[in-house]
């Protein structure tokens, strides 16, 4: 078993994490398992956010909304994809940082509760976030395409980097950009992160390849919108900012595809996350690391949604 040097407050995060581990492995039994875990990393919400449950084009979503009036050239807005290995997560689970993000940066936040693999494998998630992002081009918000980006980390920084394809592919708008956290994006088993972090805290090597199995069944050959680093092609897309944790098997996913839309002609920044590990967000607050990973993200979002 390999040794990870943590540091003391990222190792009592991994220790609360783990606690909320189920014996049920069920489906149910780990998506209970999950939701509890995330209610207790789960802050109160910033005081004035609007927040409001409904539907568009058929997918559930949830806006936030700042206590801001927008200018009248449209709203800036970050549309939330969440994490969880396309498995388990909903609009609940993700709650902290789209709250957070809204009530900081002052800009709306969509975060979109697409459908969930095993039951509905890819390409159901997918589609459901493409769905969202082209309903919000004709309403309800009035939005600055400018200043409107995608988001997302883990199974969500997947989902983000496939709509910055199929969207590019389509010759529709693109997001202004695209921010991918500790994403996985369908490396294969020889990048180095996959055996240096076989094991590594709250997300081992086995456990990609299961929430891949699951999410890809029925897909033979799956191709790029599945796992954004098959694509021939990274030209043209978004500028992106992503993150990486040191000790995580997808690092490399990561890194790889800043490498690749760098020699793209696409601006992309590396963010390496030392001594973070797989599903920190929750850390905020907590974690002098995670918090140095908000400066950047906020950082980052504040220059693309202010006009």
């Amino acid at each position: 078993m390999a040794t990870y040097p943590l540091s003391a407050q990222m190792s009592a995060f991994v220790e609360k994490t783990v606690s909320f581990n189920s014996t049920d492995s069920s489906l149910a039994g780990l998506r209970g398992a999950y939701s509890e875990m995330c209610r207790a990393f789960t802050p109160p919400r910033p005081a004035g956010l609007y927040v409001v449950d409904f539907e568009l084009a058929g997918v559930p979503v949830r806006s936030y909304q700042p206590p801001v009036s927008p200018s009248t050239g449209g709203c800036p807005c970050i549309v939330y994809l969440h994490g969880g290995g396309w498995v388990v997560g909903d609009l609940d689970s993700h709650d902290f940082i789209c709250a957070e993000l809204a009530s900081t940066l002052g800009v709306l936040v969509i975060a979109v509760d697409y459908r969930l693999a095993p039951e509905h494998p890819f390409p159901a998630g997918f589609d459901d976030c493409l769905k969202v992002w082209r309903a919000l081009r004709t309403g309800p918000f009035q939005l600055d395409p400018a200043r409107t980006l995608v988001a997302g980390d883990s199974a969500g920084g997947n989902l983000a980097a496939a709509l910055c394809q199929a969207l590019r592919d389509a010759g529709e708008p693109l997001p202004a950009a695209q921010v991918l956290i500790y994403p996985g994006l369908g490396g294969d088993q020889r990048l180095a992160s996959r055996s240096e972090c076989v094991d590594a805290p709250l997300l081992s090597s086995s456990d990609v390849d299961c929430y891949h199995a699951l999410y890809l069944r029925g897909s033979r050959q799956p191709g790029a919108y599945a796992m954004p680093l098959l694509a021939e092609d990274l030209g043209g897309l978004p500028p992106a900012l992503i993150a990486v944790a040191q000790f995580d098997p997808l690092r490399d996913d990561g890194v790889r595809y800043a490498e690749r839309l760098n020699a793209a002609g696409v601006a992309a920044t590396l963010y390496y996350g030392e001594g973070l590990v797989h599903g920190c967000l929750r850390g905020r607050g907590q974690i002098a690391e995670v918090d140095a990973l908000y400066e950047t993200l906020l950082g980052y979002l504040a220059e693309k949604t202010g006009g």
